[in-house]
């Protein structure tokens, strides 16, 4: 894994300043070196400069970047953060071909690719990824993203030319860029937030390549393509053929992504997915003698203040024992406590450069920077949700039917909080409603659907386009901000195609959340874990966190000169510190709460005072 960055501007010849804008690539690169600093490196050239930052997970000695490769009159030139599953089959079409490989990366698998086959070789790449490429050929820089943005992406186009980095600190670090938040940011952070509307950077004039997509920038065009989307295809299995496949697939996936130089293990929070992630890499580096490092998370004080709800009805640590019984791995199990939870908030705001999931981001960002002394590359159980039909929105009819975002619902709690005339300014009911649209016009079917088939493939899209998605944000940005490297299997491209089309009657028969998932491993791990009610990502119930937090921004709103006077109203802040917290009622997904509201204030103000 990696961090990139880079420009380009057909109206400057940074050959004739080479010093300086050397200067600014180091700086952009820098800003990134939490993604990984083994190994930097900067290719500038008269109307192009690029720069990297190296998390070293394949070929150590030699896969420092950029890559260049000349073939004739051409030369291309590679930035790249990812790993791609499948490049030793692609490598040997490759050398077939007639190249020849001078490391062991996927990254020069990459860049070979897309000198033979053109922009179409994304489609042939397996993995999860970001990169730049320049194509002297064609005088044309050229990002890619991969198919659920699970590698981020940020850039802005002006007058400066083209600028972009692994993350907007990056391109803020160029000298032409100063971050501004407008009444559209706001939007985004007060509405849409903690997700983002795709493409969108939140400041102004930052964009985000979109999922699947790849922009193409040259002196007289620039456009942003979409190459991959999700597609209604029928469905032609049996069940018991589903079962196979899925069973299949998700192997092979996890077998896959167990590729590295480096020692893998595994996030293992004894639910379904993380536990069959972790029973399948298991067995797998069994065979090879290798024994699997696992992960599980937890609070202080839990085993004593747990709040058993709707949403979080047990406690993990029952189900990790279960797991580890069958599969007994080198097991760490990893604690947080109230004031690291807390302190780590504006750490979390820092490595999103945004607002984000409060003590959902702060504590995972806390725990990775735990793994990240015993591991570089962790695979987790992300997306299987989204994807096999696990949260309570897929079963709801008030809230699958909806006609907004099901995962938020109700805009009332942060309406309530907000200044009238900035509630006015912002119309946030009528944004997200747009957004919404938006969203709904995009949506897959098949001529074939019915009304409620229907529902479910819009809940199942949305799902995938937007929550996962955030969960992906989440994820990327929270593990490589202490250079620990995040694998999603259930991510894998085929998988969700396949299971997007498999009918609800198989994908989650007799209304069971998530059937199909189980009955594909029902033979690899306890019934009581195959069949446990989901219980998600933990969080802390501890109520010294709660008066911690709010002594915090008691604190805060004691001072006038904090920026966050200017949006929230005081009075309305203070009495919903003052009201008692709901642990069962979220505003958004369903770990954000009222605790969650409280902590997403103090990062709104930490990220209005670092930009404002």
């Amino acid at each position: 894994m990696c961090g990139i960055s880079g420009f380009c501007n057909f109206y400057e010849d940074y050959n004739k300043n080479r010093d300086y804008y050397t200067d600014v690539l180091i700086k952009m690169r820098k800003s990134l070196a939490h993604r990984g600093s083994d190994t930097t490196g900067e290719f500038l050239d008269k109307h192009i400069g690029l720069s990297q930052t190296r998390l070293t997970i394949r070929d150590l000695k030699n896969g420092n970047q950029p890559i260049i490769h000349r073939k004739g009159d051409r030369t291309c030139v590679i930035v790249y953060n990812g790993e791609i599953y499948n490049a030793d089959e692609l490598k040997q079409d490759l050398i077939s071909k007639g190249y020849a490989f001078e490391t062991t990366t996927d990254t020069e698998v990459i860049l070979y690719a897309y000198m033979e086959y053109g922009v179409p070789s994304v489609n042939l790449l397996n993995g999860i990824f970001a990169y730049a490429v320049w194509d002297s050929k064609e005088e044309a820089l050229l990002l890619f993203r991969d198919r659920f943005g699970v590698k981020p992406l940020f850039y802005t186009v002006g007058e400066q030319g083209l600028i972009f980095g692994s993350e907007p600190k990056a391109v803020f670090e160029h000298p032409g860029i100063t971050p501004e938040i407008d009444e559209s940011s706001l939007r985004e952070v007060l509405g849409i937030g903690p997700a983002r509307t795709e493409g969108n950077g939140v400041f102004k004039n930052l964009k985000e390549v979109k999922y699947g997509s790849y922009v193409y920038f040259s002196k007289d065009c620039f456009k942003e393509v979409k190459y991959w989307d999700l597609t209604a295809l029928p469905h032609k299995d049996t069940e018991a053929e589903t079962i196979a496949k899925t069973r299949y697939l998700i192997t092979d996936t996890v077998k896959r992504q167990l590729v590295s130089d480096v020692p893998v293990c595994s996030f293992l929070s004894g639910g379904i997915d993380s536990s069959i992630v972790t029973a399948c890499a298991y067995s797998i580096l069994k065979e090879k003698g290798v024994l699997l490092n696992t992960f599980s998370f937890d609070f202080t004080g839990n085993d004593m203040f747990f709040e058993a709800n709707s949403f979080q009805p047990t406690r993990d640590k029952p189900y990790v024992d279960m797991v580890l019984k069958a599969y007994p791995s080198n097991h760490t199990c990893l604690e947080c406590n109230e004031i690291d939870l807390a302190d780590y908030l504006e750490n979390a705001a820092e490595a999103k450069d945004l607002p984000g999931m409060a003590d959902v981001d702060s504590s995972l960002l806390y725990f990775c920077s735990l793994v990240k002394k015993h591991n570089k590359v962790a695979l987790t159980g992300e997306c299987a949700d989204e994807i096999f039909g696990g949260y309570p929105w897929f079963f709801r009819k008030e809230l699958y039917g909806a006609d907004t975002f099901p995962w938020s619902v109700n805009l009332h709690i942060r309406e309530s909080l907000l200044r009238e005339d900035v509630k006015k300014s912002l119309d946030l009911k009528g944004y997200v409603a747009s957004k919404y649209e938006e969203s709904l016009k995009k949506v897959p079917y098949l001529p074939s659907d019915n009304e409620e088939t229907r529902l479910l493939r819009k809940i199942n899209y949305l799902s995938i386009k937007h929550f996962m998605t955030t969960l992906l944000d989440r994820m990327d940005r929270m593990s490589m901000y202490s250079g620990l490297e995040a694998r999603v299997p259930f991510a894998d491209h085929r998988i969700v195609e396949y299971i997007y089309n498999v009918p609800w009657e198989i994908k989650a028969k007799n209304n069971t959340p998530k059937y199909l998932l189980r009955k594909a491993f029902e033979d690899i791990l306890p019934s009581e874990i195959i069949w446990r009610r989901k219980s998600p990502y933990p969080k802390t119930y501890n109520p010294a966190y709660e008066a911690l937090l709010n002594s915090r921004l008691k604190a805060v709103l004691a001072n006038p000169s904090e920026p966050v006077h200017e949006i929230f109203d005081k009075k309305a802040v203070e009495a919903f510190i003052e009201s008692p917290k709901d642990y069962g009622t979220p505003w958004f997904g369903q770990l954000m709460c009222g605790v969650q509201m409280t902590a997403y204030i103090l990062q709104i103000n930490y990220w209005l005072k670092k930009y404002l």
